[in-house]
């Protein structure tokens, strides 16, 4: 196992490494850049900008130095614990971040929870009682769950709960929150505005592992070692969870380092629609106004999620598998 855990920490870090060198290229591959939006921005509003003022701009910025300077002092600034400064926001891409990660990660495992907790028993609950009433109760909801986006979801709630109750659902903090630092207050006023996030980020993910737990689970009890073991007497729901569903959580427990960091990210139109203070929409925004330190460590941020859950979903494939083994 050790062997194995320091072959995945030195793919993680080449990793990572060819994908800040590809974040980095393709955030500046669009013509312009961030100071060309910011001048056609100060000229909308009737403003304007003289060829000293927009050279100084780029030297505070570093924009007239080549893509690789810049790469290269970005990356020695993530080493010693700075991220560059955001040109949107005008502080800091640490700030920015560390003042989003909270919410961010909260929805996202909380998302992730709900998504597990809802979609494996359903789906157990579908297989072991196929053609049932409730099975066909909660396929046709899968198909729903699936088919309608997130963000519509997230608009039909705000509409009927605003129209009603006459309640405003969007927002993660009441507004004697939305600027104060971090307490337990504000955690617990958090956590009582995040089950509307929940529903509207989880319900599509709950959904597709029903969907797949069921068909998965169906496919298992029709196979040889069932129908042996129905034969010599063991119990419907020993034989049920015994191998069927330990081998059918395979492919789920498998996907959970891409889902993870696809909540945070994936999640960005939701964010917008119920003005959620995650990093998805700063993602968004940054990519617009092509704010390529920020978007740049968003990137990274991603892939350092993802190589840590597909890392975390192997370990877990050990345990739960036998069959499986890593030395």
């Amino acid at each position: 196992m050790s062997h194995y855990l320091i072959r995945r920490f030195i793919y993680m870090i080449l990793m990572l490494i060819a994908v800040s060198i590809f974040a980095f290229i393709i955030i500046q591959l669009p013509p312009g850049s961030y100071l060309d939006t910011y001048v056609a921005e100060l000229e909308q509003q009737g403003g304007s900008v003289s060829e000293a003022e927009i050279a100084a701009l780029k030297e505070r910025y570093g924009l007239n130095q080549p893509m690789y300077v810049r790469y290269f002092k970005w990356m020695g600034g993530i080493l010693q614990g700075d991220m560059g400064r955001s040109f949107t926001f005008s502080q800091p891409v640490t700030n920015v971040i560390g003042e989003r990660l909270p919410p961010s990660f909260a929805i996202a495992f909380l998302s992730l929870a709900f998504t597990y907790l809802i979609g494996i028993p359903i789906g157990i609950y579908a297989a072991a009682r196929q053609y049932s009433v409730g099975d066909y109760v909660f396929t046709v909801l899968g198909f729903i769950g699936m088919a309608i986006p997130n963000f519509f979801l997230a608009l039909i709630l705000m509409v009927a709960f605003y129209k009603w109750f006459g309640v405003s659902i969007g927002g993660l903090f009441s507004q004697e929150y939305l600027i104060s630092p971090w307490s337990w207050g504000k955690v617990w006023n958090m956590l009582k505005h995040m089950p509307i996030p929940l529903i509207v980020i989880g319900t599509a993910s709950a959904a597709g592992i029903l969907r797949t737990m069921r068909g998965l689970i169906l496919d298992e009890l029709k196979k040889q070692y069932v129908i042996a073991a129905r034969a010599r007497g063991l119990h419907e729901l020993k034989i049920l969870f015994k191998i069927p569903v330990r081998l059918a959580l395979n492919p789920i427990v498998s996907g959970i380092g891409f889902m993870f960091p696809r909540l945070v990210s994936g999640a960005a139109i939701v964010g917008i629609v119920l003005n959620l203070p995650t990093l998805g929409p700063v993602l968004f925004q940054a990519l617009q106004s092509q704010d390529t330190y920020l978007a740049g460590s968003i990137v990274m941020l991603m892939t350092f999620m993802t190589v840590i859950g597909v890392f975390i979903s192997d370990v877990l494939l050990a345990l739960i598998d036998p069959r499986i083994r890593y030395t």
